[in-house]
């Protein structure tokens, strides 16, 4: 009874760690991307004026990390591949380091359509096991501080605790990553949000913050033809996932048969092409958001709606040329554009109707790609009013459920094809 007492002291205390010390990781790590895309995007060209600076500087900054890649791996790995690879392996490399904190770092600096979360994960796990595999007392729990890492990594970068828990809950549903009572499951995430929270947020106070929070979206009351209306966002929001998975997998078979290098070129050439012709589409998108939600009758309805397609291709394009991160703020950001443009097509630039319409088309998006509609909803809680918490969880369900049946019809179909065969 008093080893077990014992180890779940330390346990505690080194989740306590574990949420602090990667809460001083991601807020050095933005505020060095901070800084570097100040230099880059703002300094240099305020002083030197270059001809299609933007164009030049994204497909030389891509031949570079096409360089950087071949030399040291294919790196930053996706969110799904890092915590794959600790279900399977029950391990991660964490002898590269320097490389997986350049590797996230760089297609960030270069404006590429991403969010920071796929890299920093894959930093923030293998701290974890480095943990387990150099203090032998925390050996036997290496598992469950990368999943704490994982949780923490999102809820910081997020803003929201309760969306890392609810992420990695919900994926681990069946699989019994973490085998602790559910109290003390809970407990130990808690300890952890509170602590990388804290310490991400005490040192944003001193020394200034990398990365801008998801925007508040202004207080409403449904109408009734709001209501009326939700089936349609929802659908919306359905048809943009379809299109999201659609362009993943054609982007992948395009740019899978380029050679290394050229192929991070390509990728470049088309950031950088996209970005001089529509600049809101480069980078992860939370702060043109920002500015959307501020003056959203800057963009006329169909803008929108194209923002919204352009900017999913975009992001598939540089996660499959290469120039790869997370997919989270850029997909809430074309979620927000596609739902105000349905909005405003509807009953014009009235702010509590397009707030309801961007709410329930970025649910009913992200409930499709993700399939995790109460860390979803717990995601969309913080920077949407309260009131729609419940018509959230309804459109990230229905959005959850359409793109499961069609998965399902579409595996099924490929079965029957090749069993004619």
């Amino acid at each position: 009874m008093g080893k077990t007492v014992r180890n779940n002291l330390y346990l505690i205390l080194f989740c306590c760690i574990i949420g602090a010390v990667a809460g001083g990781v991601i807020w050095a790590f933005l505020k060095v991307m901070s800084l570097g895309i100040h230099f880059l995007w703002e300094w240099l060209p305020s002083r030197y004026s270059i001809p299609c600076y933007t164009l030049i500087v994204c497909t030389l900054g891509a031949a570079f990390i096409g360089c950087f890649r071949r030399k040291f791996g294919d790196y930053p790995e996706e969110l799904d591949t890092v915590m794959g690879k600790v279900k399977e392996e029950k391990t991660f490399d964490y002898s590269n380091m320097p490389v997986l904190l350049l590797s996230a770092l760089f297609p960030l600096l270069l404006g590429s359509s991403i969010g920071p979360e796929a890299g920093l994960t894959g930093v923030i796990v293998g701290l974890c096991y480095w943990i387990g595999d150099n203090l032998s007392f925390a050996r036997q729990n290496a598992k469950e501080y990368s999943q704490v890492g994982v949780a923490v990594t999102l809820g910081v970068l997020f803003r929201s605790p309760l969306f890392g828990v609810f992420a990695v809950e919900e994926e681990n549903r069946d699989k019994e990553i973490i085998k602790l009572p559910g109290t003390l499951k809970l407990f130990l995430y808690g300890l952890a949000a509170a602590a990388g929270t804290g310490c991400y947020m005490l040192l944003s106070a001193i020394f200034g913050s990398g990365l801008g929070a998801l925007p508040s979206f202004p207080e409403m009351q449904p109408k009734i033809w709001d209501y009326l209306m939700l089936a349609v966002y929802i659908l919306l929001g359905c048809v943009l996932a379809k299109f999201y998975f659609l362009t993943h997998t054609a982007a992948e078979k395009a740019l899978s048969t380029l050679p290394a290098i050229i192929r991070e070129t390509a990728g470049g050439l088309c950031l950088g092409a996209m970005g001089m012709l529509m600049p809101v589409l480069m980078f992860s998108g939370e702060e043109a958001m920002g500015e959307l939600v501020a003056d959203c009758e800057m963009y006329a309805p169909l803008i929108l709606a194209a923002i919204a397609f352009l900017k999913v291709l975009l992001t598939n394009i540089c996660i499959q040329s290469g120039l790869k991160g997370g997919h989270f703020f850029p997909i809430i950001f074309a979620g927000v554009c596609l739902g105000y443009s349905a909005g405003a097509l509807a009953f014009g630039y009235s702010g509590g109707h397009m707030t309801f319409a961007a709410a329930a088309v970025t649910a009913a998006l992200l409930g499709g790609i993700m399939r995790k509609p109460l860390a979803v909803t717990v995601l969309l809680f913080l920077c949407f009013p309260v009131r729609l918490f419940l018509w959230i969880f309804l459109a990230a369900a229905a959005g959850n459920m359409f793109c499961s049946k069609m998965e399902s019809k579409k595996d099924f179909s490929t079965l029957i094809k090749s069993d004619e065969k």
